[in-house]
């Protein structure tokens, strides 16, 4: 989208939310007590508060608002007091939705109506906010907007833009109401890493990791050549699990492993006292999307000093 007037710009992205509430409310529609949760209304209401409020609304706010109060349209009492208070109903109702969301398939016939209940009062705030936004707070910007407003408006909004998603925000946009009209899994993350920053990343975690591969034959261990709590070398890629283990561990190594495959085992956990400290380790399936055993995860850390961990450290101490 490249508009040229700040009307138009959020007019656009009415559209935009409108495409995701359109789903929103045919999911809505579609949920009955005990059903699995469809992928598209977790994308509709992911869509709605991470574009529709923290994107679209915070515009507004930051500058459309402002802008309008000092051209004369009064907040308090006013039109804006009432596009605030809605933007707060609708982010409200939102969020208790996505907190909500992931025990939909567990829920009682009270909660999932009340769940249906928040998102229906949703849809008719946000239509109706549209509406009155669009014929009327925008009508009335136009009347008391110069062209150097616009220009300013114009960029506070491809800040906002910028500061949330970088210099592709619109087209993200866009592939956010498309995935979410498919119902289909957003582009895989791992996509926007090179192979130098996922290798850096695995380099950095503050534990070891090993993976062994569906044919049980390690494949990876991340720190290479760096001090680690159980010394590996370049020789253990390529060598049967079986082999890298203890031979009285081994009928262990190879149930663990079994019932992963199987799918009767979600994980396995151990912990040792090893050099003077507590080492726990732990062992978790690989499938990928479709489900697929991919093969096993050993994580290993050194945990003495988490066992000692008292009281708060918060960001602000």
């Amino acid at each position: 989208m490249n508009a040229t007037r700040w009307d138009d710009f959020l007019v656009a992205e009415h559209e935009l939310i409108e495409r995701a509430m359109a789903v929103l409310g045919k999911e809505l529609e579609a949920l009955t007590p005990g059903a699995v949760t469809s992928k598209k209304l977790g994308r509709a209401i992911d869509f709605l508060l991470q574009f529709g409020d923290k994107v679209h609304n915070v515009k507004e706010e930051r500058f459309l608002f402002p802008l309008l109060e000092r051209r004369g349209i009064p907040t308090q009492g006013g039109p804006i007091a009432v596009m605030l208070r809605e933007h707060e109903a609708e982010r409200g109702l939102l969020g208790r939705m996505l907190l909500a969301l992931h025990s939909l398939a567990t829920a009682t016939p009270a909660a999932l109506g009340t769940f249906k209940q928040e998102g229906h009062d949703y849809l008719q705030v946000r239509a109706e906010h549209i509406w009155k936004e669009n014929d009327v707070l925008y009508t009335m910007g136009r009347n008391v907007l110069s062209e150097d407003d616009n220009l300013t408006l114009l960029a506070g909004f491809e800040r906002v833009d910028r500061e949330t998603y970088g210099e592709k925000a619109r087209a993200h946009f866009q592939t956010m109401v498309e995935e979410c009209e498919r119902g289909e899994a957003r582009t895989r993350l791992i996509e926007n890493l090179t192979s130098e920053q996922l290798e850096a990343i695995l380099e950095t975690v503050p534990f070891e990791l090993t993976f062994v591969d569906a044919e049980d034959t390690v494949a990876y261990f991340n720190r290479l050549d760096k001090e680690k709590i159980f010394v590996r070398t370049r020789s253990v890629v390529g060598r049967k699990v079986d082999k890298c283990h203890p031979q009285k561990s081994v009928d262990k190594v190879r149930q663990i492993v079994e019932g992963f495959r199987a799918g009767t085992l979600a994980s396995a956990d151990f912990w040792i006292d090893f050099k003077g400290g507590k080492v726990l380790i732990r062992y978790f399936p690989v499938h990928n999307a479709a489900g697929t055993y991919l093969g096993v995860l050993e994580v290993t850390q050194e945990v003495g000093w988490i066992q000692k961990l008292e009281g708060q450290k918060t960001l602000l101490a």
